[in-house]
């Protein structure tokens, strides 16, 4: 029998890496956009004191520990407040995604039985909208000073959240339990029926956060600045809350600023040195630099995710801004990240362009999660970099479940993601494409990523979509929808042109249609079953 070793038990829970900041980076700056504009500007020592204020007042409306409060809000500091407080006292935290429909943000709050709802004031004519149909919301807490608090008339029991936390001690003693026990809930986007809900560990969290303060991750330290664009209503900001508080970072919080002017003022005058976020953001921001000529002085390391970044995005912000960019990937059942592009010395003196190719994947898989991709059968493939199928996923912070969900989605112990994927001999995974979204041509299979990463490449483009329609002879062929870049005047066959000798002849699409802009869901991504709804006829 192997003997026990002989360790003190702590749980991991969340309200310890708060305590931690507030103890031995007390003095580090926390600087958030507040929702009516101006900054506001703290330290890890004052947030932890604000928390735990929340956390007496959330007791005073008598919740208790396993309840469920949600916030419909912003990158802000209240938010972060509410992260700590809500976990720390043993309730679970559910961030709602504002960019849902309606009525998924009604079945949302109602399946997680939240019991209070903290808002900030640009969501208030949506809480109108929704409140009525919320039975088990007692209160909706508006994320603001009573100065700023908005009229909502109809709605019961609105609270200002300054008026609540300054009645409340902020002496608290943060409770001991599981780590196993509920932090936090996030849902799906939903775009196959209802919205489904990831409940996330204490466990799982602190384990994430940690590993995302690792060199070949983040690479956190007090020496560094991080602006998180990706939304504290969606995988947890990637749980960058909760790494950067660990390593004592700097915390910038753009509020509901996200406009390339709006980040580009906030990463130079804050000086941020990494930032976080989805292709779009890093697309805006890259137009706005450009067009007025101006420079990073700070910034050297941009995390992306959410959907595949354009090699010449890459490329751009590498070779003529001297940004890095970590493409990771992850996925609301994933916690938050699961690989991440990170190079070895000898990737590094590959010459730029197999660089930028080799960081256009996923990247390796982090400390925690194992990964392979399987065949139809469910049998593993070779890592070759060639042999695609379903990316399947496990590890330390990888869901076993859904909330309320009736059986388990896993395969085996294994997770299915719905994403195809290859991984190659050095263990780089790359995501060829979802399996709703890969097209199929006379029995061979087109990937919709490579082709948008193909096109986007021209010059004049500035996005770029691509879908399969149905097809007499082929089965399906390829579609492409262009958005131009402001004052472009590029057309369907130089399009086409450029195409050929980038991606084999047969992927070459039959139609371009250009589009002034391309849907785009909550989560940033582009939504191709609105433009197959639209679009997705019979070629002829």
């Amino acid at each position: 029998m192997l003997k026990p070793g002989l360790m003190m038990d702590r749980p991991l829970l969340l309200s310890g890496i708060l305590e931690h900041a507030a103890t031995q980076f007390g003095g580090q700056e926390v600087v958030s956009r507040e929702t009516h504009g101006p900054l506001f500007r703290y330290t890890y020592a004052d947030c932890a004191k604000r928390s735990r204020q929340l956390a007496n007042a959330l007791h005073g409306l008598n919740l208790k520990e396993g309840s469920v409060v949600g916030s419909i809000a912003w990158n802000n500091h209240r938010h972060l407040e509410a992260y700590y407080a809500v976990s720390g006292s043993g309730m679970v935290m559910h961030t709602c995604n504002p960019r849902l429909h309606p009525q998924q943000l009604i079945y949302i709050i109602n399946h997680a039985e939240d019991e209070v709802v903290l808002f900030d004031i640009t969501f208030a004519p949506l809480v109108k909208g929704i409140a009525a149909h919320c039975p088990k919301v007692r209160a909706w807490v508006c994320l603001t000073e009573r100065a700023h608090m908005p009229e909502i008339e109809g709605v019961a029991h609105v609270l200002c959240y300054d008026e609540l936390i300054a009645a409340a001690s902020d002496v608290f003693e943060w409770p001991d339990f599981d780590e196993r026990s509920a932090a936090a809930i996030c849902y799906t986007s939903g775009t196959t029926g209802n919205p489904k809900g990831a409940m996330y560990s204490h466990r799982a969290i602190v384990i994430n956060a940690l590993s995302g303060c690792l060199p070949s991750v983040l690479n956190l330290s007090p020496e560094q600045a991080i602006l998180p664009v990706v939304p504290m209503f969606h995988i947890n900001a990637w749980c960058i809350p909760y790494a950067a508080p660990i390593a004592g970072a700097k915390l910038v919080l753009p509020g509901p600023k996200l406009d390339g002017a709006s980040l580009y003022e906030l990463m130079e005058s804050e000086k941020v040195t990494i930032s976080a976020g989805v292709p779009t953001i890093w697309m805006a921001l890259i137009q706005h630099v450009e067009q007025n000529k101006l420079r990073f002085s700070t910034m050297k390391c941009t995390a992306v995710g959410g959907s595949a970044m354009p090699t010449a995005l890459i490329a751009k912000f590498n070779d003529d801004f001297g940004v890095e960019v970590r493409h990771g990937w992850g996925m609301t059942e994933t916690t938050a990240v699961a690989t991440m592009s990170s190079m070895t010395p000898n990737e590094r003196a590959m010459s730029s362009a197999d660089r930028h190719a080799l960081v256009g994947k996923q990247g390796r898989s982090v400390f925690g999660v194992d990964i392979k991709v399987v065949d139809e059968a469910g049998h593993t493939l070779p890592r070759d970099g060639s042999s695609q199928g379903e990316l399947m996923v496990r590890g330390q912070w990888i869901i076993s479940g859904y909330y309320k969900g009736e059986q388990s989605p896993l395969v085996n112990g294994w997770f299915p993601t719905g994403d195809i994927a290859t991984i190659d001999a050095q263990g780089v995974m790359q995501i060829r494409d979802r399996t709703k979204d890969v097209i199929k041509t006379g029995g061979e299979w087109i990937s919709s990523i490579d082709l948008e990463n193909a096109a986007i490449a021209h010059p004049a483009v500035a996005m770029a979509a691509v879908i399969g329609v149905k097809h007499p002879k082929w089965d399906e062929r390829p579609l492409m929808f262009v958005v131009r870049k402001p004052g472009q005047t590029v057309e369907k066959e130089e399009i086409l042109s450029f195409l050929e000798g980038r991606v084999a002849k047969w992927w070459v699409p039959d139609d371009v249609i250009f589009l002034e802009s391309l849907p785009v869901g909550g989560t940033g991504k582009v939504q191709k079953a609105d433009l197959r709804k639209t679009y997705g006829g019979v070629f002829s």
